[in-house]
């Protein structure tokens, strides 16, 4: 919206276009982890089920909580990368868009964080990982802007 409201803005299509595409892959990765986190749960269900000594019932729960944490890495990265876009558009917004361009940071930052937070559960808590690691670099990178763009529309 900040990009659409500031017409004199010469790079503003772009970045509403671009705002536009990780809205709209948002939603897909919003779809694909509701599928993929049954999948994993109907895995922890049924290695409940299956006898600890059973190589196969760490592999198979493994295999899906691994694929149950990839769409939430995705998400965090998004939020990173929205409210990146959202610093941009408040720095060559019109002043009066300016605070929602601020706004539109701390709900990306939120949605980095409830991302971050699922690859930790999917992942089993296991702070060496590397998609841990990246999924907390969104959050942070998020978190930035966001607390900076608030700060200077205060």
């Amino acid at each position: 919206m900040v990009s659409r409201c500031s017409p004199e803005w010469r790079d503003a299509p772009g970045v509403a276009a671009q705002a536009n595409l990780i809205s709209e892959r948002a939603v897909e990765l919003a779809h694909t982890d509701a599928t993929v986190w049954d999948e994993a749960l109907g895995a922890l269900r049924g290695a409940e089920n299956t006898p600890a000594e059973d190589p196969r019932r760490d592999f198979a729960l493994e295999k899906k909580l691994t694929a149950a944490a990839a769409a939430p890495l995705e998400i965090a990265t998004l939020g990173a990368d929205a409210a990146a876009l959202a610093a941009l558009a408040g720095e060559h917004c019109e002043a009066t868009y300016r605070a929602d361009a601020a706004a539109a940071a701390a709900l990306a930052a939120g949605g980095a964080t409830a991302a971050a937070h699922l690859v930790r559960v999917n992942l089993g808590v296991r702070p060496s990982d590397p998609r841990l690691a990246r999924a907390l670099a969104s959050e942070r990178a998020a978190h930035d802007v966001a607390e900076r763009l608030l700060e200077s529309t205060r």
